[in-house]
């Protein structure tokens, strides 16, 4: 089994229980964590439709309950045909815990289509650096 077989494994089980009665539109992401742990998430929708969750965002929350900080990989599964990218508001929470060559891998159900660095996805990203108090 490659890197890559293991995250969508986990994708797709946590595609599979995705809360999506609205959209119709299950979603599952798995990441891989500096220690080389997996987590994933998948969306959860809800009728007032900004409060849903994202996938990618569950996984995030996962991979932090376990006090880990950094993903060097993660793999997003939706639709079939045209594999998904992360929407905007996910782009930046995956920022928000990568490095430069943190991968992000767009997959369907027979496999994974694309891949993209975070900062391809998010070039000029505003993140924790533009924080920092300055002299």
């Amino acid at each position: 089994m490659n890197r890559l077989d293991a995250l969508f494994d986990a994708a797709r089980a946590a595609q599979a229980c995705a809360y999506a009665p609205y959209s119709k539109f299950s979603v599952g992401a798995a990441l891989r964590a500096l220690s080389g742990a997996i987590y994933s998430g998948c969306n959860v929708e809800n009728a007032a439709y900004p409060s849903g969750t994202c996938a990618e965002s569950a996984a995030i929350a996962a991979m932090i309950i376990a006090g880990e900080s950094r993903i060097t990989d993660i793999l997003v599964i939706g639709g079939e045909g045209t594999p998904i990218t992360p929407c905007g508001a996910c782009r930046q929470r995956i920022y928000e815990f990568s490095a430069p060559e943190t991968t992000i891998h767009c997959a369907d159900s027979q496999g994974v289509k694309a891949s993209y660095r975070i900062t391809d996805l998010l070039p000029r990203a505003f993140g924790p650096r533009d924080l920092e108090t300055r002299p």
